[in-house]
C-alpha cells in the first residue's frame, strides 16, 4: 500500500512539478539581446504609468505564447478569484498540461522584458502592484512547483492585499485586458 501511495505521489505530484519547473527554466541558448537587464535602482519603487504600459505589452506577448494551455490556467485562476484555494491534484494537473508551453512563454517574456528595458525583479513588483490594483491575489505556481519538488507544501494564500489609489488609477485603463490575462500571473509571467 505504501509503495502504491509513493508511486501515486511521484506520478501525479512530484513528476509534474519537476517537468513544470524544467519547462520554466530559461534555455542557455538564449541570446544576450533577449535577456532582460539587471535590476537597477529601487525595484520596489511605486508603479508609474510607463511601468504599467510596459507590463501590458509584455503580458500580451506572453498570453499569445501560452497558446491553448492558457484556458487551463484560466480555470484555476477563476477558482482562486472565487476564494477557493487549489488543491495539490489540481495544481499537478495544470502543471502537467502547461509544462510544454511554459518554456516558450518564458522565452517570450524574457525577450519582451529586454525590449521594454524591465528587469525580472521590477517586473515581479509591477505584476504584484497590478494584481493589487485589480483586487487579485498574487499566487505563483512556479514557487509552488519548486516547493513540491523539495517535499514542501506550497503556500496558496489567496488573500488580496489592498492597492493604493495611484495603483488603481494607473491600471484602470487596462482593467478589462489585464483581468482577461491575469491567469498568466499564476506562472510568474
Amino acid at each position: 500500500m505504501l509503495a502504491l501511495l509513493a508511486f501515486g505521489a511521484w506520478t501525479f505530484v512530484v513528476k509534474p512539478a519537476r517537468d513544470f519547473v524544467a519547462g520554466w527554466q530559461t534555455p542557455p541558448t538564449q541570446s544576450a539581446a533577449a535577456r532582460p537587464p539587471a535590476a537597477q535602482g529601487d525595484v520596489n519603487a511605486p508603479l508609474t504609468q510607463a511601468d504599467v504600459q510596459k507590463f501590458v505589452r509584455v503580458r500580451r506577448e506572453v498570453r499569445v505564447a501560452l497558446g491553448t494551455s492558457f484556458s487551463d490556467l484560466q480555470r484555476v485562476w477563476q477558482d482562486i478569484q472565487a476564494g477557493q484555494s487549489p488543491n495539490l491534484i489540481q495544481l499537478a494537473a495544470v502543471m502537467r498540461q502547461t509544462a510544454g508551453n511554459v518554456g516558450a512563454a518564458r522565452q517570450t517574456q524574457q525577450a519582451a522584458l529586454a525590449r521594454e528595458g524591465l528587469s525580472n525583479e521590477r517586473y515581479a513588483v509591477v505584476r504584484a502592484g497590478v494584481n493589487r490594483a485589480l483586487g487579485l491575489p498574487s499566487v505563483d505556481l512556479v514557487k509552488a512547483a519548486e516547493g513540491l519538488q523539495t517535499g514542501q507544501l506550497p503556500d496558496l494564500n489567496t488573500t488580496v492585499k489592498p492597492a493604493t489609489a495611484q495603483e488603481k488609477a494607473l491600471v484602470a485603463p487596462f482593467d478589462k485586458e489585464l483581468r482577461a490575462s491575469a491567469a498568466a500571473g499564476l506562472l510568474g509571467l
